[in-house]
């Protein structure tokens, strides 16, 4: 067999390629990670991220730097990792919006499960009903009694239109078959600050958002989304509990990659992500303030970001739910 000059130069450049691209693979990650968070700094986005971000810094001995790129319910962030260099040096970290927004954005300008790779589910944990220090609502019962005599007079507050904690509300209005008024407010804090005032009736929060204002006697929590009590909040009951069966909402995080980086590499941060979960330092960080870590395998991540995607998509239809 012949072979000319140029087919054993284009050989010898092919082989010199794939030796380069086998010593970064095993060289990585050898300079510093940027980790876009798709939502703006502050509260429970900034605490797991940045939480995250150090460890995985710590472990691999170069910088996983955290980049806030908040907007369009985390449409933004998400669209500049899609677009990124599959090589391994930008990464995402996602809210719930994700698996909502399909539910309620028209025209979304990307599909998360075709357009990126999952790499692990960081943490999930409940939201949290509460009221008013002086309200007179003393349970979910209340709240729920009060809305089916007089239709559409409460209203509840959230952190932002499609987020987490307004889209657990309106499937608590949905499954409890009340009509209450969504007031959305430009984050957690805000929200706080107009329930503790008597602005709105009753808001859905996280727990780390609403915890300050529990604990100086400004606001009561009434009931959480979450399947079960939550661990901190023993004493408050879950929605499931207090008067609508089968209820269940959570408020996650996780992390993805573009679309084509490398199995090797996903595999290497989700095995760190995952030892990093099960660490008793960043349980006692996270659990305290409604985020409990797990560091799940992308596979896992990828069923799960299916089944919210499913889960919100039918609530918006039944309940003719729009973000537009």
């Amino acid at each position: 067999m012949k072979f000319s000059v140029d087919s054993l130069f284009h050989a010898c450049a092919f082989a010199g390629a794939m030796l380069l691209s086998l010593a970064a693979l095993a060289a990585y990650p050898d300079k510093p990670v940027r980790v876009i968070v798709a939502q703006p700094a502050g509260g429970n986005a900034d605490l797991v991220s940045r939480s995250f971000a150090q460890k995985l810094t710590d472990r691999f001995g170069v910088q996983f730097v955290v980049d806030n790129r908040g907007g369009g319910g985390g449409i933004i962030g998400t669209e500049l990792v899609i677009r990124a260099v599959p090589d391994g040096y930008t990464l995402l970290i996602v809210p719930t919006a994700l698996g909502t927004n399909p539910a309620l954005v028209k025209n979304l300008p990307f599909d998360a499960r075709r357009d990126l790779a999952p790499i692990s589910q960081l943490t999930a944990g409940p939201n949290i009903i509460v009221v008013p220090v002086n309200s007179s609502f003393k349970n979910l019962g209340d709240i729920i009694a009060a809305a089916r005599a007089q239709p559409g007079k409460l209203s509840f507050a959230s952190s932002g239109l499609a987020n987490a904690t307004h889209m657990a509300g309106e499937l608590f209005k949905y499954m409890a078959k009340v009509n209450i008024l969504h007031v959305p407010y430009k984050g957690s804090p805000a929200a706080m600050v107009a329930v503790s005032a008597g602005e709105t009736e009753l808001a859905v929060a996280g727990i780390a958002g609403s915890m300050p204002l529990i604990r100086s006697g400004r606001i009561r929590p009434i009931a959480t989304t979450g399947a079960k009590r939550w661990q901190t909040l023993p004493d408050v009951p879950t929605i499931a509990e207090s008067g609508v069966p089968g209820y269940e909402s959570s408020n996650w995080y996780a992390m993805f990659a573009p679309l084509k980086m490398p199995s090797k590499m996903i595999n290497q941060i989700y095995s760190e992500i995952s030892t990093i979960a099960k660490s008793a330092d960043m349980r006692s960080r996270l659990i305290p303030d409604g985020q409990e870590p797990l560091g799940t395998t992308p596979k896992e991540l990828e069923v799960h970001l299916a089944n919210e995607i499913a889960k919100w998509t039918e609530l918006g239809k039944a309940a003719g739910l729009t973000a537009n």
